[in-house]
């Protein structure tokens, strides 16, 4: 069964071109580390909760939007062998020019328990 990595960041309005760049240019070299897929969802429709929701989970700010990403592995070695690369990778000026607040970010690993699709 496939992994999941699946984070939650906010992202300021005026940067969400420079934010889909940062993931185009990052695709790649995930990609040939073994990541299946990546899909990124730009919030539209992101409600605040009575209790919790993803505005309060990334403490958002005025003229921020939610963004929410997962990327699909074939196990998780190969997301972990991937993740360790990649930290080995990036510089100290990539990390200094990422177009979110990275301290703010919600991410976590998981295995999917339950697959569904159109043709069932």
């Amino acid at each position: 069964m496939n992994y999941l990595d699946i984070f939650v960041i906010p992202v300021p309005d005026a940067r969400r071109d420079d934010y889909i760049a940062h993931e185009e240019k990052w695709w790649p070299p995930f990609r040939k580390l073994g990541a299946l897929s990546c899909v990124v969802g730009w919030g539209e429709d992101v409600p605040a909760g009575k209790h919790t929701d993803f505005q309060r989970a990334v403490d958002l700010a005025g003229g921020e939007t939610v963004v929410v990403c997962w990327m699909t592995w074939p196990d998780k070695a190969t997301r972990d062998a991937a993740h360790a690369a990649m930290k080995d990778a990036m510089s100290a000026e990539d990390m200094a020019d990422m177009p979110f607040d990275g301290k703010r970010m919600i991410f976590g690993g998981f295995v999917p328990v339950l697959v569904k699709g159109a043709t069932e």
